[in-house]
């Protein structure tokens, strides 16, 4: 992968981090115009200002495309992080980018009547929560905390905006306002990147959407008023599934984000989410590069390739259905040069940038294995021209995989041969049996000394005059 420099591995980890920066030329291109459209809000700038910092070739680019969507928002303070952000690219060294003064800036006049604006709305609120205080009205103190929590999350002050969504916590009256309250801290958490606390919130719009189907439930007077009543399960799941799987994307849990990924509805299904956090084409990147790292061949092909929903998501990024062919038709050299084609693209998107090298790495691994499995021995120059490599590198790959377990094997040196590693199966028949009667003894000796110890708790616990009696019992018994 083309990168300025080598790359390591953070400490207390073996994930290695994402290159300091990636290239856009002919041998991985990138559209940022056409991929920065499929976004809207603060997420835009966001993404603009991480192309900024690990893709110097187009910094200038989205610096200028940053610019007209601050425009947009009602933060003039993001105009300070994206001069931070073009800095430390500038700093860095063998810069050829030009100095920031000799971009674009922020209109001043827009700025002093965004602040005006700002504060005004803000006291308008702050003074609305302290009247509903005063009078001690509990639904219109919820939604006074709700409307200060989107403002400070639209001026990007997501501290005072998190505070204010959990303080109406205390003032919800229905499952309906504690789920909607869950969604906003979900929208919020994901947008601050803060994987470790979604599972909590998930965990909360679960069990408050439960609440909210059992009382329309149960104030129905039939089948078809409950399902008026219910809220729409299958959008409130896909956005749910969605906010796990990128938490667990965001922990390095690739399986368990593949699994959640590959059962989202359709595009419809996550309202206003689909844009201002994530577009189709991300969902389609990190479902199949995980479900390629992490399932097997069959269960690829059944949650990836027979899945109708998820199909329409790879439809949205071509590359991806080239790389899902090649891989199940084992044109595994195919699939390594497509991973390292788009892997700018892969780099750019904030979610999945420090995860890219480890599942390009998992899924090398499972290539090696898949491509070895039928044989009983070949030769270490045939499985270098299957994956582009040379044979001392074919051949390092192979050791490693040995020594950790996915491939029983053992290689020879000298002629360059991986060979199976022998199975005396009537060895391994006999320790098989032995460990299972081990085991079927064990538990019965465990079994008779559980009964044991209850005939005696019943001797204890009868009365004097029978205990002689159920102890005659119990040694006739034995």
């Amino acid at each position: 992968m083309d990168i300025d420099q080598p790359e390591d591995v953070q400490p207390g980890t073996s994930q290695p981090r994402r290159p300091s920066t990636v290239l856009v030329d002919d041998a991985h291109p990138f559209d940022l115009e056409s991929y920065i459209s499929n976004y809207s809000g603060r997420t835009v700038v966001d993404r603009l200002m991480h192309i900024i910092g690990i893709c110097p070739t187009i910094a200038v680019d989205a610096f200028k495309l940053a610019i007209q969507h601050i425009h947009l928002s009602r933060d003039p303070t993001l105009y300070q992080q994206l001069s931070t952000a073009y800095e430390q690219a500038t700093a860095q060294p063998d810069n050829t980018l030009p100095p920031i003064s000799s971009l674009p800036m922020l209109d001043q006049e827009w700025i002093d009547k965004t602040l005006a604006k700002n504060n005004a709305e803000r006291t308008k609120l702050e003074n609305e929560l302290k009247t509903y205080n005063n009078n001690m009205i509990k639904e219109s103190i919820r939604m006074a905390h709700r409307d200060l929590g989107d403002f400070y999350r639209s001026v990007g002050d997501y501290p005072t905006a998190l505070k204010h969504y959990t303080k109406s916590r205390e003032f919800c009256s229905t499952g309906q306002h504690v789920l909607d309250m869950c969604l906003s801290v979900l929208e919020l958490l994901i947008e601050q990147r803060n994987y470790g606390h979604i599972p909590t919130y998930v965990f909360k719009a679960e069990a408050a959407l439960e609440a909210v189907n059992s009382a329309a439930t149960a104030n129905a007077t039939n089948a078809a008023e409950a399902k008026k009543n219910q809220p729409d399960n299958s959008r409130i799941h896909s956005r749910l599934d969605l906010a796990s799987s990128l938490a667990s994307l965001g922990q390095g849990a690739h399986e368990k984000a593949s699994y959640n990924l590959l059962r989202l509805g359709g595009t419809k299904d996550f309202g206003d989410w689909m844009g201002k956090i994530i577009s189709p084409g991300d969902i389609a990147v990190y479902g199949t590069l995980c479900a390629m790292a992490c399932l097997s061949r069959s269960g690829f092909k059944a949650q990836v390739l027979d899945n109708p929903t998820f199909g329409v998501y790879l439809e949205q990024e071509p590359y991806l259905r080239e790389l899902v062919d090649a891989y199940m038709a084992s044109k595994f050299q195919t699939v390594l040069s497509i991973l390292e084609k788009y892997s700018t693209r892969h780099y750019i998107d904030v979610h999945l940038s420090s995860h890219v090298n480890l599942l390009a790495e998992k899924i090398k691994n499972k290539a090696v294995v898949l491509y070895f499995q039928p044989f009983s021995s070949i030769r270490l120059d045939r499985m270098s021209g299957a994956f582009g490599w040379t044979v001392d590198e074919t051949e390092a790959q192979v050791v490693a995989l040995i020594q950790t377990g996915s491939i029983q094997g053992r290689v020879d040196s000298q002629n360059k041969v991986l060979q199976v590693k022998a199975v005396d199966h009537r060895t391994d028949l006999l320790s098989r049996a032995t460990k299972a009667g081990a085991e079927i003894q064990n538990a019965n000796r465990k079994l008779l000394l559980r009964m044991k110890l209850q005939q005696a708790d019943l001797v204890i616990k009868a009365p004097k005059g029978h205990q002689s009696n159920i102890g005659e019992f119990i040694s006739v018994d034995q």
